[in-house]
């Protein structure tokens, strides 16, 4: 069966709900996990924002699911920090971890009051934190001078295998320029020929680690109902790209959003009750080249969500060894 995983949403979510959640969703059947890391939710009125490190440790002793975060490091988090944190999860549960390297969004990272860099420059900050990353993993004491700064950087913990470096991608472009150095590469869902595209250019360019598609979807009893929530939760989705990633709060997100109309987000969402569109969406992405597939489930009803999708959907693909 390919990993078809849950994703924790803390943007939405306190922690303890997202907890209960991930151990319902182990229980139903789903075979893998991941989390978002956000400092501050996407829309005004949504719930949490728990700290992902400290909630991934948690998660991972109350289940078995391998799990995976997407993180930006570089301005919120010094990527000592971040590779402190990933090591120390890769040690206490080998082999069930892995740290996607996103460029990150202005919302999360303006907190420390530096200014929001180019993409380019985003760009060229994230290369350094890998490469500086993966040398305090090999146990080397690191001095770095760049868009980041490193002064005898060392990380004590160590782990027989560090866990894989992810690259998340949006677009073809970005993924084509982290096929030189990501272990494997994470990107969102959406047309089919969008995630064909970005998903040939990591792997035209040199890139052979797995790749996993991130689905946003909202499922509910009705197709009303499933649109009423997509709407509520995750309209920010109909802002064109990448505006979302340069605005500061969560009330500038929510003015740029209000141009958005229901209709404006099928594109980025999968919307409706039908279990079986929903399960031809997670197949397209397979025959696509998805190794795992995360269902982000955007609308409160969660625990529905999961027990609707574990007798409707994932039975789907037992027994399918594509992934």
């Amino acid at each position: 069966m390919p990993l078809i995983g849950y994703h924790a949403s803390h943007e939405q979510f306190p922690p303890g709900e997202l907890l209960a959640h991930v151990r319902r969703a182990e229980t139903a059947g789903f075979t893998a996990a991941m989390s978002s890391d956000h400092l501050s939710p996407w829309l005004p009125g949504q719930r949490g924002v728990g700290f992902a490190y400290a909630w991934l440790g948690a998660a991972m002793n109350a289940t078995s699911l391998p799990f995976g975060v997407v993180t930006a490091p570089g301005q919120r988090y010094h990527p000592a920090v971040i590779a402190q944190a990933a090591v120390t999860l890769a040690e206490m549960f080998p082999g069930r971890f892995w740290l996607a390297l996103g460029s990150g969004e202005a919302s999360n990272e303006q907190v420390t009051g530096d200014p929001w860099p180019s993409k380019a420059d985003r760009l060229g900050r994230l290369r350094e934190c890998v490469d500086v990353i993966r040398a305090l993993w090999r146990g080397e004491t690191v001095d770095h001078h760049g868009h980041v700064r490193v002064k005898h950087g060392r990380v004590h913990t160590t782990c027989e295998h560090p866990p894989a470096l992810i690259a998340a991608a949006v677009t073809p472009p970005t993924a084509k320029w982290a096929a030189a150095w990501a272990d494997g590469l994470i990107t969102v869902g959406g047309p089919a020929e969008q995630v064909e595209r970005t998903i040939g250019a990591y792997r035209d360019n040199g890139g052979t680690g797995p790749v996993t598609v991130q689905h946003h979807l909202s499922w509910a009893e009705t197709d009303k109902l499933a649109a009423r929530h997509a709407f509520e939760q995750w309209r920010h989705a109909g802002i064109p790209h990448p505006a979302c990633m340069e605005l500061e709060l969560p009330e500038h997100i929510e003015a740029a959003a209000t141009t958005v109309r229901p209709e404006d987000l099928h594109e980025a969402i999968a919307i409706g009750a039908d279990l079986d569109r929903h399960a031809e969406h997670i197949a397209t992405y397979i025959r696509l080249g998805a190794d795992q597939v995360q269902l982000h489930q955007v609308g409160p009803n969660q625990a529905e969500f999961i027990d609707a999708f574990a007798t409707g959907v994932l039975p789907a693909f037992e027994g399918d060894d594509r992934a």
